[in-house]
């Protein structure tokens, strides 16, 4: 077990629950003097297809994103549609989510996390890729997000 359960131990992103994205961003911005990120609104369900506990769901999210260095920080603000990040901000209010890592090979993975008792939360699509959630809060005390990019 090399690189764990995930095949490597690279994190490469931070998600961070937010209730205002434009105030969030412009926090982040002003406390690290970097310009203010852009909120982009996330897909339809159409282009999505995203499924929160195995069912469909018509979440979306506005996301931001700051780079720092090989991190990257997500700040998130759902909508009110069932999801791991609506979920996460009514239980828990602002802060931190998910920590990501790049896999190849998602289905074997989330099968193989499922197989030790991490439950697929949420997953989807996204331009140029797949994403899903899985439930480690209890063991690890936060969610893995693993990103699955296309090959060109």
């Amino acid at each position: 077990m090399e690189h764990g359960l995930l095949g490597n131990n690279t994190m490469v992103q931070v998600g961070v629950i937010v209730r205002d994205i434009d105030k969030a961003a412009a926090d982040y911005a002003e406390f690290f003097g970097i310009d203010k990120p852009q909120a982009r609104l996330t897909d339809s369900h159409d282009k999505t297809l995203a499924e929160y506990r195995g069912s469909p769901t018509r979440a979306r999210a506005k996301l931001a994103f700051m780079d720092f260095g090989s991190l990257q920080v997500e700040l998130i603000e759902p909508n009110e549609q069932p999801s791991t990040w609506r979920e996460f901000l009514d239980r828990h209010g602002e802060g931190i989510h998910h920590l990501a890592f790049v896999v190849d090979g998602m289905k074997e993975k989330v099968a193989t996390l499922a197989g030790k008792g991490f439950a697929l939360q949420q997953k989807g699509e996204y331009t140029g890729g797949r994403y899903a959630y899985v439930d480690t809060t209890d063991t690890l005390k936060t969610i893995i997000e693993l990103l699955e990019n296309d090959r060109s």
